[in-house]
């Protein structure tokens, strides 16, 4: 068996890590350095040009390739020796490109062999591309050729569907792990679903290090793994970094000590790691061990059997907790939190569970007769029946049965089906009403200000004592029509439904539009409204108020309805030949009753402030 020397290969690796294997570019662009002259940089983009040449003409004919990289220069030596190319072929500075085809391919190797060396020569005689599936890359480190498998690794990918970025992370994580401390290292393991071939998008990269701590001698055990441990996972970012790989690498550290016991007992974990796994590296820990397993030499102890028959024994347990769990958790949650949402909607605060089911019935099924009586039944089912039923102990794992399971989840998807639905006739049922409020807000308003009631007069008065007068532009009176007529329609309409089909019909799209347009017209009248009666009511203040002044009295006067006098921290009105208290609210009701209204000073009120008072001023 031989043996794995890093120190020169790693070296190489680790040199050229940063400008080698790092992309620069965008997939299947070469980084280019910035060093070399022109001639030489025109040469490598036009190798460049032809790389990317072949590898869309070869993606073309055999379009579920895994994967195609360049092997870097630094790795071609190795690539040579291995495959045994002629040294007239190496003199001629070959460009080796790796491609991985699907295990399913490989009774068709020969000719895809074939078509892709005749596809390289009609772009670049010195193109050599190398085809393989995942097991002839598998059998590299089964047959300890742990420098050819990292070349390969180290390959830059052009195309790849996972496979090479996995084996790239994995190759630069293990060449940094050895560096740091390759004497305590015995193996380097990759292992799980990618070397089953079962690996998809998100599946983890697993890979096994062993620890030899055979020597250890003054530190505990597991404090060697531990400190071994945080260095192992503080080189996993490193790695991800430099390959483009993120969040896929998951190492697990054993101790060989308890590695060999482990294995020696068949535990079913290292059953699986030794059966699966692919050795990086190994200084014969692992390779001795896959081995004895696949000559059935390993057996394992009694306690080894009952452990993997015990996984068997929880199968029912674990089937019954996944259906309790749907039936009462996940539906539960999938419909109620829709259903409080459609409740606040409409305009109600979400309450318990019985409320929410309660509520729902209530005001969609017997108030507004939006919904249908069968979808109430579903959801008292799903959340009282089955969820609160949990809660309180009165159904539990076991109880509820497979078709029971697949029967809640049709009514589930039927009824959130059915709330899309809801909600755009909630949502509809509130532009109707939206439309009344939107009517009587701005009539109210501009009618309290004309001191007119009904529609016809309030347009008539709007028009001649504000529009005309040049108060407001024009557009407020059209607009102030459009929110009439709008309410009008959808009246109109609502009304010929009704005694048609007995029932009221959503809003059509164009009604739905007016109905916005109304709110936007409103808010634009009822704010000019409001500033035009600040503006008023600020006019009518300056009008009505005095000021008193004296060697010791300073204070204002309002001749209004009544007389107020305000001083800081009070309010006062006369009544009666004398000053009583009064409030700020009082005082703003008269201001705004007094309107334009000419202002007349009360001498009556005067002689009481002067008996008040003594002799003072009346300031304007």
């Amino acid at each position: 068996m031989s043996t794995h020397n890093p120190s020169s290969q790693e070296k190489s690796v680790e040199q050229n890590l940063a400008k080698d294997y790092v992309p620069k570019s965008k997939p299947g662009n070469l980084p280019i350095s910035n060093q070399v002259d022109q001639a030489m940089k025109k040469k490598m983009e036009k190798t460049q040009k032809e790389i990317e040449k072949f590898k869309i003409e070869f993606l073309k004919k055999y379009k579920n390739t895994q994967s195609v990289g360049i092997i870097p220069q630094q790795a071609a030596k190795k690539i040579e020796e291995e495959y045994e190319i002629s040294e007239d072929d190496s003199k001629r500075e070959l460009i080796h490109i790796l491609t991985i085809v699907p295990e399913s391919q490989y009774k068709k190797i020969g000719q895809i062999k074939l078509d892709a060396i005749e596809i390289a020569k009609k772009i670049n005689d010195k193109l050599w591309v190398h085809i393989m599936t995942p097991i002839d890359f598998w059998n590299l480190g089964l047959d300890s050729k742990f420098e050819v498998m990292e070349a390969l690794a180290m390959s830059y990918p052009l195309h790849d569907k996972g496979f090479l970025g996995s084996v790239r992370v994995a190759q630069i994580h293990k060449s940094l792990v050895l560096k740091k401390f390759e004497k305590y290292v015995t193996s380097y393991v990759i292992g799980g679903s990618l070397t089953r071939g079962e690996t998809i998008k998100t599946s983890d990269i697993d890979v096994f290090i062993v620890i030899d701590d055979t020597d250890v001698k003054r530190m505990p055990r597991m404090e060697l793994k531990e400190k071994l441990r945080g260095i192992i996972y503080s080189y996993i970012g490193e790695a991800e970094a430099i390959s483009g790989v993120k969040n896929k690498l998951s190492p697990q550290i054993y101790l060989m000590t308890e590695f060999w016991e482990a294995v020696k007992d068949a535990h079913p974990v290292m059953f699986s790691f030794i059966r699966d796994g692919i050795p990086l590296y190994d200084r014969g820990a692992f390779l001795p061990w896959k081995s004895l397993l696949r000559m059935g030499k390993i057996k394992p102890s009694p306690e080894a059997i009952d452990m993997f028959m015990s996984s068997g024994d929880k199968i029912k347990e674990i089937i019954d907790k996944k259906l309790f769990d749907i039936a009462t958790l996940d539906l539960f949650w999938g419909i109620s939190t829709p259903t409080q949402g459609l409740l606040m909607l409409y305009g109600q605060a979400p309450g318990n569970v019985y409320d929410t089911v309660k509520a729902f019935r209530e005001t969609f099924v017997t108030k507004e007769k939006l919904i249908e009586k069968k979808y109430a039944d579903i959801l008292d089912n799903i959340a009282i029946k089955h969820f609160k039923a949990m809660e309180h102990g009165k159904i539990k794992p076991g109880d509820i049965k497979g078709e029971q399971v697949d029967k809640l989840r049709k009514d589930a998807l039927d009824y959130i089906a059915r709330l899309k639905e809801l909600r755009e006739q909630i949502e509809k049922r509130i532009q109707e009403k939206s439309i009344e409020q939107i009517y009587k807000d701005t009539f109210g308003m501009v009618g309290s200000l004309l001191k007119k009631k009904s529609e016809a007069t309030i347009i008539s008065e709007f028009d001649k004592k504000i529009i005309q007068k040049g108060k407001f532009p024009p557009r407020f009176l059209t607009n102030l029509k459009f929110i009439a007529k709008t309410r009008r329609d959808i009246a109109k309409t609502q009304l010929e439904k009704k005694k048609t089909t007995k029932k009221k019909d959503n809003l059509t799209f164009k009604q739905s539009q007016n109905v916005d347009q109304a709110r936007k017209h409103a808010a634009e009248i009822t704010t000019a409204l409001i500033e035009h009666t600040q503006r008023c009511e600020l006019a009518s203040l300056e009008k009505s108020r005095f000021q008193i002044k004296s060697h010791d009295t300073q204070a204002e006067v309002f001749f209004l309805k009544n007389t107020f006098l305000v001083q800081p921290n009070q309010i006062q009105k006369i009544s009666k030949d004398k000053l009583i208290k009064s409030t700020p609210k009082e005082l703003q009701e008269q201001i705004t009753t007094q309107g334009n209204k000419e202002t007349k000073i009360d001498h009556k009120s005067l002689s009481t402030l002067h008996k008040i008072f003594g002799e003072f001023d009346l300031v304007y």
